[in-house]
């Protein structure tokens, strides 16, 4: 299983006129999110589509546990926890910044051509670098 912690901190163009995160915003989080936990494992979302492959969401999922508050620092945490074919999964948790679950969330995107809009594997770049993620540790001996 992959997974990557990535942290932000609420603007106040987020949030509502109660000073909570708007809703609409947890998408935007969960993309942030996302993109640098690629370029974590040394992966480039605009890379991948400047070789002609797109990853567009066909899902998306939130619940809202507590609310997010303006100029909180929220850290989300992203994991992958199967290893992607043509479709990949990503699950999210935010926690506030006194370390409390606000939020679950998972989108379900999948990899297309550019030029076809065809469904296809992920790069050979991505499932390399993925792949360790999801391998049984090797067992040590006494």
């Amino acid at each position: 299983m992959f997974t990557y912690e990535h942290q932000l901190r609420v603007r106040y163009a987020e949030t509502d006129q109660m000073g909570y995160v708007y809703y609409g915003n947890y998408a935007a989080y969960y993309e942030v999110a996302r993109v640098e936990a690629l370029r974590s494992v040394g992966f480039s979302y605009k890379e991948m589509e400047d070789n002609g492959v797109m990853m567009p969401v066909l899902e998306n999922h939130s619940r809202f546990l507590l609310p997010g508050k303006y100029d909180e620092l929220l850290t989300i945490r992203v994991s992958i926890r199967e290893m992607p074919g043509s479709r990949i999964r990503f699950h999210y948790e935010i926690f506030s910044e006194a370390g409390q679950l606000i939020h679950k969330g998972e989108t379900l995107l999948t990899f297309l051509k550019t030029d076809s809009h065809r469904p296809c594997r992920p790069p050979q770049k991505f499932i390399s670098l993925i792949r360790p993620y999801f391998e049984p540790s090797p067992k040590t001996t006494m």
